[in-house]
């Protein structure tokens, strides 16, 4: 797949980066700063959409003629969201809570291309479910400093927090930050044009 214009991802996210050359497409990273306090009176679906389609937003002002591709992923747990931990006491908590139970990873995407007026978002969800995790394997866990750049305080795919996911309901690539599927979908629907899928 080759995209023929610039294609930006508005994220610092090494998870999505190795996620987009692992299907070969090439790409600019330019993180977006961008206020990520959750709103109390949104869903965690439109909040992980929103989130996205703001970070796309701030790097497709910046750079018109690119293909601007923003993320945000969100892990829900009885009703609370958690984001990255602030420090090792809240990824412990998150941890506890997320022990022994099934919780929802919501990941939202957008893309804009602002030269041309086109913007596009959706979000997928996936249910993950822990075994019970002992006090010890989370202290152990949390001291390899490993959450602490990740929604929910764990990584699925490249660090040991996969070792306490028991089963998982949906797209794994949603969980790492990225669901592939649904980013090739948007981009055949709407961005034909600029994406040679040979």
């Amino acid at each position: 797949m080759k995209i023929n214009t610039l294609f930006i991802l508005a994220s610092q996210s090494p998870r999505r980066r190795k996620l987009l050359e692992q299907v070969g497409m090439p790409f600019m990273a330019i993180p977006a700063n961008i206020d990520e306090t959750p709103d109390d009176h949104s869903t965690p679906q439109k909040l992980a959409e929103y989130l996205a389609l703001q970070k796309a937003t701030t790097i497709a002002t910046q750079k018109p003629d690119a293909l601007v591709l923003g993320a945000d992923t969100l892990v829900v747990c009885k009703g609370e969201i958690f984001n990255k931990p602030k420090d090792e006491d809240e990824a412990e908590r998150m941890l506890q809570q997320l022990s022994g139970t099934t919780h929802t990873v919501y990941t939202g995407i957008a893309l804009i291309h602002h030269c041309s007026h086109r913007s596009v978002t959706a979000v997928e969800a996936t249910e993950v479910t822990f075994g019970k995790l002992s006090h010890d394997e989370i202290s152990r866990y949390i001291k390899t400093r490993l959450p602490m750049d990740k929604a929910g305080a764990y990584g699925i795919q490249d660090d040991s927090g996969a070792l306490f996911v028991e089963r998982i309901n949906g797209d794994y690539y949603t969980v790492v930050g990225l669901p592939l599927h649904r980013l090739y979908v948007l981009l055949k629907q709407n961005y034909d044009d600029l994406v040679n899928f040979e």
